[in-house]
């Protein structure tokens, strides 16, 4: 009896997930999930659904392929990070041996909740961890220090740094919210390596998505399209 109502409720959220979404793509979705690891692979990258902080609640992510998908979530209006919901492409490879690492990105963020849309970029096996802010809503901030402003990757950013108690942070806020936009990041991969702060890391994973602090009563973030070029 239980099973049943926990389908039932499942399969009613994403039918307002779609319904909310309109007409399109979303509508006929090929792959959906509202597991808490939830992870399905295509063209070469990984979405994960990805719910990991403590407190969260439902969320559904959705996907027609690696360049077109979106998140339903319902996460309470507390504080803390509730999920990072994402696209990632593995690269593995030393830095001084990468040509270089782009990547394009078309959102619609909501103008509502607590959140960021966010590149996570691990190096050196998660030892070293690169976040790149290009959209944030809310009373959201990074981890660390402010270390200093600067230009690089194509965006300003005002760049913090420090540790999470696992792994150090770098932390690249853009000066102002964008919806889309190209990234160079292996010039940013490049700077904090100018700076000192590291030396010839192995690029482990880059992944794009919605880390979510909260989305009380259910918010919808949509990627129109995304993609990562290595050379």
């Amino acid at each position: 009896m239980m099973s049943r109502m926990v389908r039932a409720l499942t399969a009613m959220a994403v039918a307002v997930l779609l319904g909310l979404l309109g007409s399109g793509s979303a509508q006929a979705a090929t792959w959906w999930t509202s597991d808490q690891w939830g992870t399905w692979s295509n063209g070469g990258y990984t979405l994960r659904n990805n719910i990991w902080g403590s407190g969260a609640g439902p969320q559904t992510l959705w996907a027609n392929s690696y360049s077109n998908w979106g998140v339903w979530a319902d996460h309470p209006n507390t504080g803390g990070v509730k999920s990072y919901p994402h696209a990632a492409k593995a690269v593995n490879r030393k830095l001084s041996s990468i040509g270089g690492v782009t990547s394009s990105f078309n959102v619609n963020a909501p103008a509502g909740g607590a959140y960021t849309t966010a590149y996570d970029i691990w190096a050196d096996n998660y030892r070293y961890e690169i976040m790149l802010w290009m959209n944030k809503f809310g009373p959201v901030g990074p981890i660390g220090s402010y270390q200093t402003s600067t230009w690089v990757g194509g965006h300003g950013w005002d760049v913090y740094r420090g540790t999470n108690g696992h792994n150090e942070v770098f932390s690249f806020i853009r000066q102002g919210n964008t919806g889309s936009g190209t990234v160079d990041i292996k010039a940013v991969m490049n700077w904090i390596k100018n700076r000192g702060w590291y030396g010839d890391v192995t690029l482990g994973e880059v992944q794009f998505g919605y880390e979510i602090t909260s989305s009380s009563g259910g918010l919808n973030f949509g990627t129109n399209s995304f993609s990562i070029s290595s050379w």
